[in-house]
């Protein structure tokens, strides 16, 4: 159980730092920026953790997937973003 809130860590500062990343402008605002640097960090740190104890494909799987569906969820709602259907067709 431990190992999987260590994972969501993981993806709650992947998706924060995605999202910081859009407004970081470029690595051109110093706040979002850091987000971004700290973010990453903190959730690759969370993921190698949870690899102690889970398969590398599992947690990999679990940690893009979740993270992919809540960046789109968040692109759509905060950044006013839709995804048409190409988008929707190309997405891995």
């Amino acid at each position: 159980m431990k190992t999987y809130l260590i994972l969501l860590l993981a993806i709650v500062a992947e998706v924060v730092a995605t999202t910081a990343l859009k407004a970081s402008e470029n690595f051109t605002r110093l706040i979002p920026s850091l987000i971004v640097v700290l973010g990453y960090g903190v959730a690759f740190t969370c993921l190698s953790f949870t690899l102690k104890t889970l398969p590398l494909g599992v947690a990999y799987a679990i940690w893009s997937g979740v993270g992919t569906a809540l960046v789109a969820l968040i692109g759509g709602l905060y950044y006013k973003q839709s995804l048409d259907l190409p988008a929707v067709i190309a997405s891995p």
